[in-house]
């Protein structure tokens, strides 16, 4: 098992999107299952990303879930 510095250093996939109910932004890391945050803005979200997968990882590396690593998306191809 790995630990959580170098899992942090993983690139993980990170998805942003515009919330039009809340007038925000919501952050996922689609491979983290159920590692999701919010923040009004843009800054905001992406500083609240990195204390969430911080604590998504250290709670599953606490309770034994498994941590998948990032797939590696390079090897695809969108024609």
């Amino acid at each position: 098992m790995k630990f959580l510095d170098e899992y942090m250093k993983m690139p993980y996939r990170l998805e942003i999107v515009l919330d039009t109910e809340e007038s925000g932004f919501v952050a996922t890391y689609p491979e983290l299952p159920g590692c999701i945050t919010c923040g009004e803005t843009l800054a905001d979200v992406i500083q609240n990303v990195e204390d969430a997968k911080r604590e998504w990882l250290l709670a599953a590396i606490e309770d034994n879930i498994p941590i998948y690593e990032p797939k590696d998306d390079s090897l695809l191809c969108n024609h």
